[in-house]
Formats: C-alpha cells, structure tokens, sequence
C-alpha cells in the first residue's frame, strides 16, 4: 500500500441522549432477521436539509458515489457482507455473553447490536462519520432496545419486510442494555489513542467485528494497527469482505497478505459465500495467544 498521507477525521465520543425518543424522531424502521434498522434513504432526505454537519450526504449524492476518501466512508448504506457475518455468528455459535465487543467501521451497527442482544459484557461502535453516528448508529441501537410501542407512536413510523406482529414485540435488549454501549466517530487511530489515552477505565477488546471495511489498501496499516492495539491478547477478530472491490483495489487476498507479512496476527479463512463476487469470513487472533 502507498504512503499517501491520509487525512485524520479527529475522534470523538457520542453521548445517548437522556431522552431515547429525541434519537428516533423523524425515523422511519425497517426490519430484517429480528433487527430495526432507520431507512437510510429517509436520513439522506432530512440531511439533505440540516442533519448533516459534515456534509457528507449532499457530496455523495452530487458525485454519486458510496465512498469519497477521506470525507465519507460508506457507513449510509447496509453492505452486504454485515448479513454474512450475522449468519455465521449463528452457525459458528459465536458466543458473545459477558464479551467486550467492538463493531469497527459500524455504519448501521448492526453486528454490535446482534452482539448486544447476545448479552455481551459491553460493545463499542465505531465509524468514521459523525453524522453516520447520530443519524444511523445510535438510532439503530435504542430501537432495537426499548419496546416497540413505545417508539412508533414518538414520530418513528415501520416499515417491515415480515408479517406485522399482533402486538407490539418487547425488545430483547432493555434500555439498560445502552449502558452497555459507548459510541466514537473518527479515524481508527485517533480513536483507538482516545480509547487508549481515556481517563475512563477501558480494557481491550475479546472480540472486533468488522465488515467491508478492507476496500482501499491505503487504510490497511491504520487497521492492522487499530486491531494490535486494541484487541485483548486472546481476542479475534472477525472480519467479512469480498474477495476484490473494483475501482479501489482492496479485498480479502491482498489483507490477508499484508497481516501475513506483519506477522502479529494469524488469519484463517473459516468461510466463502459463493454467490457472484465471492465473499469472505476470516477470523483473525494473535499468533502467541493461546
């Protein structure tokens, strides 16, 4: 990978609202394999108006594009490797009970929020764009943690792509499941030395999730750092790509070797979804850990 430098979004943390209700305002929910996520055409349409501090909406939609380096790194939008890694989480029984999780380059937060609903110790969510953090992120997380009924009557209106259910479905995750949470936007160092330089406790993680996040080759040595840095010493990370992204070079042989070389983590392939443009799951952990 070249050594272009690469501009540092600073990190920061989102606070959760004192009032859940203020986050779904304006949403509208969808549905799929149990989770609601925000319909993420409806946050373009209101950050088109004023949602979006980082302006990062109106500069995608004007150059049609779900990356611009640098400026917006994909998170409004669901990539498809995230439902990968949800059902292999089921078929490998991945355990998340008592873990401390991270979901690195979050966008939806959908795979945080399947580890918070497996009862994970606690889970931190990351992603490069603030507004994908306030807008997305953090509405997904409450919705999938206070009762239904509480929240469509607050503005946030459904939309489901299964049967309606009888009566509104109690959240598997409580309120108190956010206290769980904690919520950073940012570059992946900036963050990780927050979280490392952070007067708060913090105790790295067992497991980092992570999906389509190893698209540009440039970004490789940030997250191959960000990893070593903050995933506990008998950690894994679980990481879906596919196996080439056109147009920006990465994909899962090129990471695979570039982890090789550096020699910190084994990696081993533990799935391949052969639909079209073959996708991967590759489990990585450090090669002293036990």
């Amino acid at each position: 990978p070249s050594k272009k430098k690469l501009c540092f979004k600073a990190a920061k943390e989102h606070n959760i609202p004192e009032d859940l209700s203020k986050v779904l305002e304006n949403k509208v929910m969808e549905r799929a394999l149990d989770l609601y996520y925000v319909n993420m055409s409806v946050v373009e349409m209101m950050c088109l108006d004023d949602a979006d501090r980082e302006g990062i909406v109106s500069q995608s939609v004007s150059s049609h594009s779900d990356l611009i380096p640098g400026v917006y790194e994909g998170g409004l939008k669901i990539w498809e490797c995230t439902f990968d890694l949800i059902d292999f989480f089921s078929e490998a029984e991945i355990h998340f009970t008592n873990k401390s999780v991270l979901d690195l380059g979050c966008g939806a937060g959908l795979l945080g929020i399947v580890a918070l609903k497996g009862k994970a110790g606690k889970v931190h969510f990351q992603d490069y764009n603030s507004t994908v953090i306030d807008e997305i992120t953090l509405p997904n997380a409450v919705a999938n943690c206070v009762d239904e009924g509480s929240w469509t009557g607050s503005g946030g209106d459904r939309k489901t792509h299964e049967p309606p259910l009888k009566k509104p479905k109690k959240a598997e995750c409580s309120p108190d499941a956010l206290t769980k949470c904690r919520f950073f936007s940012g570059e992946w160092s900036e963050v990780s030395q927050l979280l490392l330089s952070s007067n708060k406790p913090f105790s790295k993680y067992d497991i980092i999730l992570t999906s389509e996040t190893i698209y540009n080759p440039d970004y490789y040595s940030a997250l191959h750092d960000t990893l070593a840095k903050l995933l506990d010493k008998n950690g894994h990370v679980y990481l879906a790509s596919k196996a080439h992204y056109f147009g920006v070079g990465g994909g899962i042989h090129l990471f695979e070797k570039f982890v090789e070389e550096r020699k910190v983590f084994r990696t081993s392939i533990v799935k391949i979804i052969d639909k079209g443009l073959q996708r991967y799951i590759m489990e990585m952990a450090f090669k002293d850990s036990s």
